[in-house]
């Protein structure tokens, strides 16, 4: 989690990582204010396996749950992916480029990830401006299961970490 968490921050700009330990909700509530941002994600175990994604925005002094919540089925690490990036390099802009027009779930959830990060989407037929260092896209599987990669621009070298996604759930249980 620990690896995971460290190296989306070196492909996200402008992230800020910290190890919540034993905070509660309301307490990273309150780092966040520390912090003077107003969303937070917080990557954790669920049920023994690799874990899960969940979004929250700050509502006055509480977290409320920014939907969805992806739950995640495998991970590979900026290190799997060799010499491609140095373990310094830090990513200063970031576009996610669609990929499917077909897919209404990845689109959705493209769509919210550039509302959240506050990142533009790029359409299939947009070439990618010069002025960004990576890309985020999201591919399906032929058994619709989500992949989450970041790649060098401008040759589209992937980077890592490349993130599985078993499911998304749109609604708070």
């Amino acid at each position: 989690m620990r690896t995971l968490c460290r190296d989306l921050s070196c492909v996200f700009p402008n992230l800020i990582r910290i190890n919540r330990g034993k905070l509660s909700l309301e307490g990273i509530a309150e780092e966040a204010r520390g912090f003077d941002v107003d969303r937070v994600t917080i990557i954790s175990r669920w049920e023994k396996g690799l874990g899960k994604i969940e979004f929250f925005e700050l509502a006055g002094d509480d977290l409320r749950n920014a939907l969805p919540t992806a739950y995640l089925r495998e991970a590979r690490f900026r290190r799997d992916f060799g010499q491609q990036v140095s373990k310094e390099t830090k990513i200063e802009s970031i576009v996610i480029t669609a990929v499917s027009k077909e897919n209404f779930d990845v689109k959705k959830f493209e769509d919210f990830l550039a509302s959240f990060f506050n990142i533009p989407v790029l359409s299939l037929e947009e070439p990618v401006p010069s002025n960004y260092d990576a890309a985020m896209q999201i591919l399906v599987d032929h058994s619709k299961r989500m992949t989450i990669t970041f790649r060098l621009i401008p040759g589209l070298t992937e980077i890592g970490p490349r993130i599985g996604i078993s499911h998304l759930t749109w609604k708070v249980t």
